[in-house]
């Protein structure tokens, strides 16, 4: 029906036109274009990304089936993720939703900023309103940081103004040149309106090791009780180390500094036992098992190809689930051979 009208109004407009195109442009004109436009634009939205509800929105359900099911050893951060996500997403929001993920390597900093974008937008991390900005590709050079704020300022203005609700993505934002970060401040903040733009409903996601060192120490010291460590104590671990570590993007941040980082989510450092587990997803995803038929031979083998500290007693994974891919893959195919 809707393309049935929208032939109509086009034969309707070429008619006009053709008989007299500039008297009657004016006042017919106009509203068989503001027709076309409300016809066409929710037709074009069906099959193409709009900045609408069709193609974000929040699936929190999904968003926990996935946390839950695939994040391994990361007790504290379901929770704060979800909450924050649903406040944020489904009320209207007093300032942009800020999350700083910190922790080691391969401990799922990305992968959770995957999961997120998933359960947020029907086009996941393909889709034109998920922005990820890698600070070693974006930002490699220290002398060219005023160049680099117009850009950065660039991004965000003009990916706000097209859709509200769109994400950012930092990776590796201790990597970005010291000064740069403070650029986005602004952003952050609880204004209204800025230059006529609302940037409330958007949302920022920070990815970095540091602090990891610190939140490693913490967990070692509390190994046998693991799954008590909460979220208030890592947060001010966090907090000190980032801002004083004078090689992270953020060291003395005016963002930390006039806290505007919503939350501080603590990745946990690996242990074998979660390992274990991602090795299992991945022999899985590879086709090399059905999970109930995997033999713990198998993962026992791949698990001591990784590398684990302290050296005396082997506890964390030194590169979380990182390396784990590539470990099956040497192992199986050496089993096949």
């Amino acid at each position: 029906m809707d393309f049935i009208r929208l032939v109509v109004l086009y034969g309707l407009f070429t008619y006009v036109s053709a008989i007299e195109p500039f008297s009657t442009f004016g006042a017919i004109g106009t509203a068989v274009l503001a027709g076309l436009y409300t016809v066409y634009g929710p037709v074009k939205c069906q099959f193409k990304e709009c900045c609408t509800s069709t193609w974000i929105n929040l699936n929190s359900t999904a968003l926990q089936d996935e946390l839950q099911s695939k994040l391994y050893g990361q007790h504290l951060v379901t929770d704060v993720i979800i909450k924050h996500l649903k406040a944020h997403m489904m009320k209207d929001p007093s300032k942009a939703l800020t999350l700083s993920f910190h922790g080691g390597t391969g401990t799922g900093k990305n992968y959770v900023s995957k999961i997120i974008a998933e359960s947020i937008y029907k086009q996941g991390m393909r889709s034109k309103y998920v922005h990820l900005i890698s600070s070693t590709k974006e930002f490699p050079h220290k002398d060219m940081v005023p160049l680099y704020k117009d850009k950065l300022r660039d991004l965000i203005e003009t990916s706000v103004k097209e859709c509200p609700q769109s994400l950012f993505i930092f990776d590796e934002i201790d990597k970005m040149p010291p000064g740069l970060i403070d650029t986005i401040k602004p952003y952050l903040d609880f204004y209204e309106q800025l230059g006529g733009t609302d940037y409330r409903k958007a949302t920022f996601l920070f990815l970095s090791n540091t602090a990891g060192d610190a939140i490693s120490k913490h967990v070692l010291s509390n190994w046998l009780n693991r799954e008590d460590i909460e979220l208030k104590e890592m947060e001010h671990i966090i907090s000190k180390a980032t801002i004083n570590t004078k090689t992270s993007g953020m060291y003395h941040s005016d963002i930390i500094y006039k806290h505007m980082i919503t939350a501080y989510v603590p990745f946990l450092p690996m242990e074998r036992r979660h390992i274990k587990e991602c090795i299992k997803d991945v022999l899985v995803a590879q086709n090399y098992y059905k999970r109930k038929d995997i033999p713990e031979e198998d993962v026992r083998k791949i698990a001591n190809q990784l590398n684990y500290f302290p050296s005396n007693e082997e506890i964390f994974s030194v590169t979380g689930c990182k390396r784990v891919p590539e470990k099956v893959s040497y192992v199986m195919e050496t089993d096949e051979d």
